[in-house]
């Protein structure tokens, strides 16, 4: 488990999974992945009574993707193996409902994880950015399949070749967030949400939701395939030497880590 992660079971059969490491602006470590990964198997459990789970950042971030740092110290092993891996394995097969509670940044994985999600609520704050090419790599999370597919190819270049940042508000012009919920009630909306599909009968949810979902072969084949084609950028010049500008920004005085 990760301290930078709490998790949370709250009346009604809701799981709160909250990333919580703000001096970093949540980025995610390979234990705060598995601590995800880890509540969302337990959710799916039979005998857990979790109905619905809640991602939350804290107030004004929820998360800026990976912790590069973190993430090239495993850079040994294949991607494959990456704890981010195994916890974006997990998210595309979690049976119980998701709800996203963004506020603030969503980078990276901030916001491909929202594709999961079967309700996102965004404060008026909320900006995502998904800067995989501009960092040498491929974008994950099935992001590839799934995002041309709901908002188009036109606009889907623009945010992952492009790396274009787009508000809450485009969010859910996009189709990509069901609301703008001012800040102070966020949680607490999406909290609601997530009771209302947890008192729901479980079995007409889960069926409905894979009805819904399409082919879940497809969504985890294109997960692999993008993987793969990750495995092998995060190996090259490219992506080292976009690594290497990163750290080389970060350590200026006033630039964060």
């Amino acid at each position: 488990m990760s301290e930078h992660v709490t998790v949370e079971d709250l009346a009604g059969g809701v799981r709160l999974i909250r990333m919580n490491r703000p001096e970093k602006k949540n980025a995610l470590t390979g234990a705060m992945y598995d601590a995800m990964r880890a509540a969302l198997e337990a959710a799916d459990a039979e005998a857990s009574g979790v109905g619905a789970v809640v991602f939350a950042g804290v107030p004004g971030i929820f998360s800026a993707g990976n912790d590069l740092a973190d993430f090239m110290a495993g850079a040994g092993k294949p991607f494959t193996e990456a704890p981010a891996l195994r916890f974006i394995r997990q998210l595309a097969r979690t049976r119980t409902p998701m709800v996203a509670a963004v506020d603030g940044i969503g980078v990276g994985v901030g916001t491909t994880l929202t594709l999961h999600c079967d309700l996102v609520y965004v404060s008026p704050a909320a900006r995502f950015r998904m800067p995989f090419v501009e960092l040498g790599l491929v974008p994950e999370a099935a992001s590839s399949y799934l995002l041309p597919r709901r908002i188009g190819l036109p606009r889907a270049t623009e945010m992952l070749l492009l790396s274009e940042a787009f508000t809450g508000d485009s969010a859910v012009e996009l189709g990509l967030a069901n609301a703008v919920i001012p800040a102070d009630m966020l949680l607490e909306h999406a909290l609601a949400q997530a009771g209302r599909l947890a008192a729901l009968p479980r079995n007409a949810v889960a069926a409905t939701r894979r009805l819904m979902r399409g082919d879940q072969a497809t969504v985890e084949a294109a997960i692999e395939d993008e993987a793969k084609a990750f495995d092998a950028q995060l190996r090259s010049e490219e992506a080292q030497a976009a690594f290497r500008a990163f750290f080389a920004r970060s350590a200026k005085p006033g630039v964060p880590a």
